[in-house]
């Protein structure tokens, strides 16, 4: 699709894809450059190490992995006072780190990325898993845990509470669902809940912008695609949101959104 360079896409699409800056820094750029320009990122980073030094600090020599993970929860969670927002849980802020890391208390995704970096200065290697609509943590296939409720270990009728609490129902667990997530992966799934927090504000602007994050990283994404369309509609730029509802439409004919695109698209072309 061609779409005038963006200096700014373009600087966030090489820090993203930049294999010399950790998880962390690229959360912390990502905050950086949608909301807190003057963020210092090694002053965050510092933040981090403190907690794992600390916790470092006061564990035995004992391996055992669930010792660790008790330990790193009491850590976390009693001593340091890290929480999931249950209360206002679409503020936008909850998706920037160095928020979340401040005020310790965040989204399951944001929880989830402290959490495991964490875990790294006791020698947890725990992974990030794409859980629907809730970022979970696993140590193995066994060893599933959800940092927003301070760690506790999940059993497979947990799973399928946190997807009835989502999809109402109407989503059966699938051991896919466990499935770990990269890095790239991460981003674009906290962009995109920055994005829903925007939209649930009216601030279209802000998420087109992440929309475009998205973009620039995954050109190709049927979701975003649609949604730039339909936000380009509500900035009053129905030439953009035209292009961009119909180039979906033929990637996606069978979408079960299919219809409301359709009379949007009616609606634009009447409008104009």
């Amino acid at each position: 699709m061609d779409e005038k360079f963006d200096p700014f896409l373009a600087e966030w699409n090489s820090f993203v894809k930049n294999p010399n800056f950790n998880l962390i820094e690229k959360c912390l750029k990502f905050s950086q450059i949608l909301e807190y320009p003057d963020l210092n990122i090694d002053e965050y980073i510092n933040k981090i190490s403190r907690i794992g030094k600390s916790l470092k600090e006061s564990i035995s020599d004992v391996k055992n992995p669930t010792y660790l993970i008790s330990i790193l929860n009491e850590h976390l969670f009693e001593n340091l006072g890290f929480s999931g927002d249950d209360e206002d849980y679409y503020n936008p802020k909850n998706n920037f780190l160095n928020e979340v890391i401040d005020k310790k208390i965040g989204l399951p995704i944001t929880i989830s990325i402290i959490y495991v970096e964490i875990a790294k200065f006791i020698g947890l290697e725990l992974k990030v898993v794409g859980f629907p609509r809730h970022v979970l943590v696993k140590y193995n296939e066994e060893m599933i845990l959800d940092p927003f409720y301070d760690g506790r270990l999940l059993d497979v009728d947990d799973l399928q509470d946190i997807l009835d609490t989502n999809f109402g129902g109407e989503v059966e667990f699938k051991p896919e669902f466990l499935d770990e997530i990269n890095n790239e992966q991460i981003i674009i799934r906290l962009t995109r809940n920055l994005k829903n927090s925007y939209v649930q504000s009216f601030v279209y602007d802000k998420a087109l912008r992440c929309t475009n994050m998205i973009l620039s990283i995954d050109p190709e994404s049927p979701e975003e695609i649609r949604d730039k369309g339909i936000l380009e509609e509500r900035l009053q730029k129905p030439e953009i949101a035209l292009k961009y509802l119909n180039k979906y439409l033929e990637i996606n004919p069978n979408a079960e959104d299919v219809d409301f695109i359709l009379e949007l698209i009616r609606s634009i072309k009447t409008k104009n």
